[in-house]
């Protein structure tokens, strides 16, 4: 949830009280899901004024059907409604309906909800109780996965985030938002209920970004926020990840790159990793040490939660600092 503030678009007739909260829903072919999305905006126990706000980008199912039968009962329920949206051949994407839904919107304090997934009662309760004590950040919660197996790695990872590591270690969708939050000296908060059922289906809209632009954008973004603390760094993960994050970096940062680090000998045993596409001369010869021997700080590349806690041993027994001595980069 986040502050907004955000005036109605082209209302017409009598003026109305602005929502004290709205949610804000882009919606594109989500008939199968819509129902469950919607009576779950019902069964909100805020007792505040609530708007919904949707933006059908161009549905071709029966997705408008739904939401005009769920209007009527919603507003029965006291439940602004506003409903936008275009029908051009083509959607224009999750990001212009978000937008699109907000410039609608009347309410103070904006709550991002899919239309593939399912808000617990207390969710916009207590999401907007936590923005009030926290007038500056975003407003996260933890989740629940549908299927309960999908993607067990990243909800235990999202969930058991420490308050700190929000920042040092948070990558959520909404990437530039996120980060251009933090560059106006924004926060991060997390609910520590799991208010969200977050679907995972092949249609999600999470599966339309490349991850080559999810990746370059973390990358500058890492050279903009961190890299210009430090005079020196180490990549810990002499292998693949490590070396395109290497590859990655602008000529500069690259020249910061005091070693790569990692536990496996073949690749110490080898001594360096030579950037064989660097057009300097002669082409740099990073040196590839074990861990122990190299020289924090660390950018970190290697995945969480994959070696059954070696790595993380490996990291607590240097006793370092997050965000001081080490960043996540996994």
């Amino acid at each position: 949830m986040q502050a907004g503030g955000y005036p109605a678009a082209g209302a017409i007739g009598p003026a109305r009280a602005p929502a004290q909260v709205s949610v804000i829903l882009p919606v594109h072919d989500a008939e199968p899901w819509l129902d469950e999305c919607l009576e779950s905006v019902l069964q909100q126990d805020f007792e505040g004024p609530l708007e919904l706000s949707i933006f059908n980008d161009a549905s071709k199912d029966k997705s408008m059907t739904i939401i005009e039968k769920w209007k009527k009962k919603l507003e029965s329920a006291g439940i602004l409604v506003v409903i936008g949206g275009h029908d051009s051949p083509s959607p224009r994407g999750v990001g212009y309906s978000k937008n699109q839904a907000v410039a609608q919107s009347s309410g103070s304090y904006l709550c991002f909800l899919d239309a593939d997934d399912v808000m617990m009662p207390q969710r916009v309760r207590l999401q907007h109780e936590a923005a009030l004590q926290h007038p500056k950040s975003i407003i996260g919660c933890q989740v629940t996965r549908e299927p309960p197996n999908s993607t067990e790695r990243y909800t235990r990872w999202i969930n058991q985030l420490a308050p700190d590591q929000l920042l040092t270690q948070g990558v959520p969708e909404d990437l530039l938002f996120f980060y251009e939050h933090l560059r106006q000296g924004g926060a991060v908060v997390r609910v520590d209920r799991s208010l969200l059922l977050y679907r995972c289906h092949p249609g999600a809209a999470t599966h339309t970004i490349l991850e080559t632009t999810i990746w370059a954008h973390r990358v500058r973004f890492l050279e903009e926020q961190a890299l210009p603390h430090w005079a020196t760094f180490t990549i810990w993960n002499a292998g693949r990840q490590g070396r395109r994050l290497y590859r990655s970096l602008t000529a500069g940062s690259r020249r910061k790159v005091a070693a790569f680090c990692d536990v496996d000998e073949n690749k110490i045993r080898k001594g360096f990793y030579c950037y064989e596409d660097s057009q300097e001369r002669p082409k740099p010869r990073i040196p590839v040490v074990h861990f122990r021997a190299a020289r924090p700080p660390f950018v970190i590349c290697v995945k969480l939660d994959l070696t059954g806690g070696v790595f993380e041993d490996n990291l607590r027994s240097l006793n370092l600092q997050e965000g001081r001595d080490f960043l996540h980069f996994s």
